[in-house]
Formats: structure tokens, C-alpha cells, sequence
């Protein structure tokens, strides 16, 4: 049967209220103060619309089911309990009356496994559970450790950022995937509640990009479908996880097997609130999994007006530059040393390890603004500037206003950038950047997105998306825009 839902929120509100009066009537005393704030974050939580969202995954015909609300309260409730399977969860619920109330269920009457399990199929717009066939070649681990103990791994990709980058724009992405339901779940209800208490801006968003590992297995697991003795033949072999492989992860120095999770966050959110994920293979680099993860974000959030991203040195690619100038998007990326930084640029200067002009006395030239009309930076020599501490014989120009440099961002928008990168507002902006990696620790540490132990992309997928909602439910928490229910209980007793 469809699911009815003829209360709404107020219904839930409602219940939960004559539940807890009914199986905790001493809740004032007996409940600490982050029990309070979880009873009352959820309590605030309208998932009204999600039964809206999911009537078209249910028949006409067949028992009654659970709302979809309750369901999906019910798994970020197991998130918050730190509860990382069903089964675990499931059995909560049943010897735990607080968890089932708070879920929306009658103490007596809450789901079981299966019902958890089912309710993720119906999330999942696919008949398979991954999106890739099981069956594949024998797969070889493509990425090497780096020389350098703190560098990334190399790209394995067979084609570059620069190719990659105009055949996502000749070819979008389509946003029937898989996943759409669940972020249609997460836009709808979470994200967009989020732009109206003015804790993030779609129209005028500033990204930070980042991808993090998630390992989801101490190997790669698969079994041969032929009766060949050799053990390496070009055979396929069936993958119980098709969708991962081996990465390098630069941070423990260690290969590791499952996803590069790459997630866009609002850098300029208090909360470092997360608006779209990607689960790519391990072995992908952070330049590729931008862009794959950047036009997918495009392909389903239409309306975001991005207007800044932030990327570490891993991003420092000309053709990253390029795209953002072209699309009004003002790049603050930090330079990769290997992509070369300090290096002759014309005949009377060159360029710093800073992208700052230096005059041929080897002296940082000073940067005396810039010319918006014709887009280039103006450098004037630091002798003649009357710096403090600078004395140079050296004459560079016939002129007494000395020597004088005006270097166009568009010659090289990736030394040149708009801000500089010597200015303090550079500087600032970047430092925004660090708001993806405390997104990233949110969803794999306090939220322990790796213990899972799922095996197919499906799962992971729930997971993720049910994580995020949690982190933009603190958010409103944090904020001071949930209802805090333990003054009336006070009242009530």
C-alpha cells in the first residue's frame, strides 16, 4: 500500500510527546543534557515531505507500510546511538522504548531488519545494488607509492585533466543516477531548509573540495569464473565490491582498498555543511574526482551559483584554472611546487616561488594594484618604491619611476591570480579550505562513516546521504533553531 501520513509532523510531534510522558514520566531527572538536545533536534525535524518523496516507490496493493519519515529518522537515529548495523539497530529498538519513541515507533511495534533493508531498495533507484557489473578483469593495482613520504600518489587516469575537462562540457552528466532519490531526499528537506535560516547561500556559494578515503575492506575480494590453472589469465573474476579498488592513502603512507570520497562543502557555512558527495574508486586523484564530482553537482543542484572554490595542491592543474576563469569562478588554489613556480618569465623579470614578480637584482617587485578594465596586475621596482631596508645599484630602468611590470591574469592564471596570492585576502580565503577536511572528520569519525561494513555502493550511498542530513541537523541545533523540550517537561512535573 501507499504510505498516508495524514498528521504530518504534528502527528510525530504529538506522539512523541504522549510516548515519553507514558514510558518516562521522571524524563526531567532521569535524561542528561545531550539526551535533551537529540529529543529536542529531532522533535524540531520536519520529514513530512519525504512520504511525499517516496509514494511513488510504493504499490497500490500489499500491507500497510512504514512511513517513510520514520524510517529515515530511525536510521539517523542509529547514526547518533553510534549504531553501525541494522541487525544492532533493530535489536535496539526493540529493548530500547527511548530510541523507538524518538523514531516515531510504538515501543511494541518497531521494524525489523528486513523493513530497514527494504526501505534502502526503495531509496535506490536501480535493480542493482552497485554501478558496475561484478564481473570483471582481474584488476592490478595501477597507483605506486610516491618518492616522497608526504606526497599524493601520481594520476593513473588514462586521459589528463585538460582532456577530461571539455568533454564533461561537451557531454553532462545526467542526473538520473542511482543516487538521485536520496539527494533529492537531502535537497528537498535539508538543504534547502538550510538557505532559509541563512546557514549556507546557493546563490552566492563558495565551495571547498577535498576527497578523503573510506576504506571498506583489508583486500580486494573476488573468485575466478573459469577453470584456468594459470591464476593471473585475462579471465574476469567476480568482485563482491566491483565498484572499489586500491588507492594510496599519503596520510597513514599505506595502500588501502574501497572509495576516494569526494565531497564538495560550503566553505563559507559556519557549520562546514556538506552539499554534494561522490564515491569514485581509491585509485582516482583529487584533479579528476573535482571534475567528475563538480559537473554531478551541476547536473542535480541547477540553481547553486558558485562563485569561489578552495583546493589544495593536488588541484594545482592549468586546466582547473582555465575552467573557473571561464565559468566566473575565482580559483584559490595552492601551488604545487612539482608544477613548477619559480622560473624565468620574461627578459627583465621573473617569478617567484610566491608568484611575485622578481626584478633581475633578484628582489620581490611590489605590487602597486590593479587594473580591472584590462586585468593585469602592476608591479613597481622595490628600490625606487623606497622600501625599508632595500638599497640596489643596480639600475633596471632609465626612468626615475623605476621599473615598472604589468603582468595580464589571463596569461597565466595560475601565477597571477585575482586576488594575489601575497595578500592577506588571499590568504584569508584559503584558510576557509580546512572547512571540507572538518566535514570529512565529521562524517568518518564522529559519525564513523567507515564502519559500515557494507558491501555494495548502495549501502555506502544511504549511509552517506543519512550522515550528511545528521550534520545539517546539528547545524540547526547549533544554531539555536531546534525546540528544546526538557522546560517542558520541567513545567510539566
Amino acid at each position: 500500500m501507499k504510505p498516508i501520513n495524514p498528521g504530518g509532523h504534528h502527528a510525530y510531534q504529538t506522539r512523541l510527546i504522549t510516548l515519553l510522558k507514558q514510558y518516562y514520566p521522571d524524563a526531567f531527572g532521569r535524561f542528561g543534557p545531550s539526551l535533551w538536545d537529540t529529543i529536542g533536534k529531532f522533535y524540531s525535524m520536519d520529514l513530512a515531505m519525504i512520504d511525499v518523496l517516496m509514494y511513488d516507490r510504493y504499490s497500490f496493493f500489499g500491507p500497510q507500510p512504514r512511513l517513510p519519515s520514520d524510517m529515515v529518522r530511525s536510521i539517523m537515529l542509529s547514526l547518533v546511538f553510534k549504531k553501525t548495523s541494522f541487525t544492532s539497530w533493530s535489536e535496539e529498538l526493540k529493548i530500547n522504548p527511548l530510541a523507538a519513541i524518538i523514531s516515531g515507533f510504538h515501543p511494541d511495534d518497531t521494524p525489523g531488519v528486513g523493513t530497514f533493508y527494504d526501505f534502502c531498495d526503495r531509496l535506490w533507484m536501480s535493480d542493482k545494488d552497485n554501478l558496475s557489473d561484478h564481473a570483471q578483469p582481474l584488476k592490478k593495482r595501477k597507483v605506486e607509492k610516491p618518492k616522497n613520504l608526504d606526497d599524493k600518489a601520481a594520476p593513473v587516469e588514462d586521459v589528463t585533466v585538460e582532456d577530461l575537462i571539455p568533454l564533461l562540457e561537451q557531454n553532462p552528466l545526467s542526473d538520473d543516477q542511482p543516487y538521485a532519490r536520496l539527494f533529492q531526499i537531502f535537497h528537498d528537506v535539508f538543504l534547502t531548509h538550510s538557505q532559509k535560516l541563512g546557514l549556507i547561500n546557493l546563490e552566492k556559494l563558495v565551495l571547498a573540495g577535498d576527497g578523503t578515503e573510506v576504506v571498506t575492506s583489508a583486500r580486494n575480494r573476488y573468485r575466478k569464473l573459469c577453470n584456468c590453472t594459470d591464476h593471473n589469465c585475462s579471465c574476469n573474476r567476480w568482485y563482491s565490491q566491483p565498484d572499489t579498488d586500491c588507492g594510496y592513502d599519503s596520510s597513514r603512507h599505506k595502500f588501502y582498498y574501497g572509495y576516494d570520497l569526494y565531497m564538495m562543502t560550503a566553505a563559507d557555512s559556519e557549520n562546514d555543511l556538506p552539499v554534494f558527495p561522490l564515491l569514485n574508486r581509491a585509485s582516482m586523484h583529487d584533479s579528476f574526482g573535482l571534475c567528475y564530482t563538480y559537473h554531478a553537482m551541476k547536473a542535480f543542484l541547477k540553481e547553486a551559483n558558485v562563485t569561489e572554490i578552495l583546493l589544495d595542491s593536488a588541484h594545482d592543474v592549468m586546466a582547473i584554472y582555465q575552467f573557473c576563469q571561464r565559468n566566473s569562478i575565482t580559483a584559490i588554489i595552492d601551488l604545487n611546487e612539482r608544477g613548477g613556480i619559480n622560473f624565468k618569465y620574461k627578459d627583465t623579470y621573473s617569478i617567484g616561488k610566491d608568484g611575485i614578480p622578481m626584478c633581475q637584482a633578484g628582489l620581490k617587485m611590489i605590487r602597486d594594484g590593479y587594473e580591472k578594465k584590462r586585468m593585469r596586475y602592476k608591479f613597481r621596482c622595490p628600490n625606487v618604491y623606497h622600501c625599508d631596508g632595500i638599497h640596489c645599484e643596480h639600475t633596471c630602468s632609465d626612468s626615475p619611476y623605476g621599473l615598472v611590470v604589468h603582468v595580464p591574469t589571463k596569461e597565466n592564471p595560475r601565477i597571477f591570480t585575482v586576488p594575489s596570492r601575497d595578500s592577506k585576502e588571499w590568504k584569508l580565503e584559503y584558510n576557509k579550505r580546512t572547512s571540507s577536511e572538518r566535514c570529512n572528520k565529521r562524517e568518518k569519525i564522529d559519525y564513523q562513516l567507515e564502519n559500515g561494513r557494507h558491501q555494495s555502493t548502495k549501502m555506502w550511498y544511504c549511509r552517506l546521504y543519512c550522515i550528511m542530513m545528521c550534520q545539517h541537523l546539528d547545524a540547526w541545533g547549533s544554531a539555536g533553531f531546534t525546540t528544546s523540550l526538557k522546560e517542558y517537561f520541567a513545567q510539566a512535573t
